[in-house]
């Protein structure tokens, strides 16, 4: 299964009961309002940690109705992360959204050794994005947990991302390696990286999946450039997974495709035992919805 984009994979969790989802620090009016439009939706179930009375006091300017058994008070950053996160630890929910705190408050209590939900040795983020010039969506790792991954490192992001696209429904996703050349070049390192995940991909190393590499962006995405290169792989023009090969580079590709290119994006942090929305404290609420959407659709 491929899937086109946003909408279509809002339309396929139509039947799918709904998901508990812990809101840390919810008192944030465009968190409150993806979360809202998500229940309405039929997709959580939320849980909602913050000022109580803040996030009450919202809720009722939106015209919404919340059980009081639905907000648990919290007070600072570190209080909201830490209730949330022991949270989803005991069991009562099953995907964990950050509202208004920052990201690394939040990722403090979700690695903390003792009280943690810390479930791989490399935790990642993933950029999901719905791009007008492409014909499926797209999924960005990583550009946004580590800065400069190893080849070992490299080897987790990709796993997670392939792991994330078949918890989605894909039977064989496709991975693209990205380098700024096709071939192994001693003065790129990432050149040679690419080439191993790609043999170590080839022997089933990563599960069912293609992985290619060293490829370029327009290789990994455009089918006539690679035909005029005479570059011939599965993957090249049709790649789910953009493999990038620092967090510096995935973190100007995510927000390019999402800016410039007029993309929608999501995204997930992967790695601990529930998935984790990440948006910016200044995000939209409608790119907060479909980060909670996609969470949503794990199964």
């Amino acid at each position: 299964m491929v899937i086109t984009g946003f909408s279509e994979l809002k339309t396929k969790l139509r039947d799918l009961p709904p998901k508990t989802a812990v809101v840390a620090a919810a008192h944030d009016e465009h968190t409150l309002q993806a979360v809202f439009a998500a229940r309405r939706d039929g997709l959580i179930r939320p849980i909602l940690v913050g000022h109580r009375e803040e996030i009450l006091s919202i809720a009722r300017g939106l015209g919404e109705e919340l059980d009081p058994g639905q907000v648990l008070d919290a007070g600072d950053d570190a209080g909201c992360a830490a209730r949330s996160v022991e949270l989803i630890r005991s069991g009562a929910g099953a995907m964990l959204i950050k509202g208004m705190l920052q990201t690394g408050a939040l990722l403090k209590a979700v690695v903390n050794r003792d009280t943690g939900i810390r479930a791989s040795a490399v935790m990642s983020h993933v950029a999901i994005l719905d791009v007008p010039g492409y014909h499926k969506l797209l999924y960005v790792t990583d550009g946004g947990m580590v800065v400069a991954p190893d080849l070992e490192q490299k080897r987790h992001i990709l796993r997670n991302a392939v792991d994330f696209c078949r918890f989605l429904g894909y039977d064989r996703p496709k991975a693209a390696a990205l380098c700024a050349v096709e071939t192994v070049t001693p003065s790129m390192p990432e050149t040679a990286d690419a080439a191993a995940l790609k043999a170590e991909g080839s022997q089933g190393d990563f599960g069912p999946c293609l992985v290619e590499g060293p490829i370029s962006l327009d290789l990994a995405t455009d089918a006539g450039a690679a035909r005029v290169k005479g570059y011939h792989s599965p993957v090249a023009g049709d790649a789910d997974i953009l493999l990038a090969p620092s967090i510096a580079a995935g973190n100007l590709l995510g927000k390019s495709l999402y800016g410039l290119a007029g993309g929608e994006m999501a995204g997930v942090v992967l790695g601990a035992s529930a998935p984790i929305t990440v948006n910016s404290r200044g995000a939209a609420a409608e790119e907060k919805y479909w980060s909670i959407l996609i969470c949503a659709a794990m199964n």
